[in-house]
């Protein structure tokens, strides 16, 4: 797959919440990790699969939207940046999550993933989230 195809296809995943469709991306070996999440790292293609499953799945709502805000090759043929914008709606107040990937792409397949998101968006959903019981 080209860049543009894995970005797509990740984008398309998230607002599917199709951990399936996120884990068929990736390398088997691949590493995701969350800088400022304070998640633990997903190591290989199966834990990618397992924790986007149970981290979606808890989420009671779904993104009414995954928008790429830009799309940034760099001088290493294998790293691209993805800025974009997740939208929600959560207990009827719209709420924009920011977020930044740093993918390495070899070969048609991610191998590494450095997301990262806005904490204080991420805090506001599940506030809202929390409010709606």
């Amino acid at each position: 797959m080209s860049v543009e195809e894995i970005v797509t296809a990740y984008h398309a995943a998230m607002l599917h919440k199709s951990a399936d469709e996120l884990a068929d991306l990736y390398a088997q070996d691949a590493l995701h990790e969350f800088p400022f999440g304070g998640l633990a790292p997903f190591k290989g293609r199966e834990e990618v699969r397992a924790g986007y499953r149970a981290m979606w799945g808890a989420l009671p709502f779904e993104p009414d939207e995954v928008r790429r805000v830009s799309l940034h090759l760099t001088s290493d043929p294998e790293v691209v940046l993805v800025e974009q914008d997740t939208l929600v709606t959560v207990a009827g107040q719209s709420i924009t999550v920011p977020g930044l990937l740093v993918l390495r792409i070899r070969n048609g397949r991610i191998i590494h993933t450095r997301d990262y998101m806005d904490t204080g968006a991420v805090s506001q959903v599940r506030a809202a989230t929390a409010a709606q019981g």
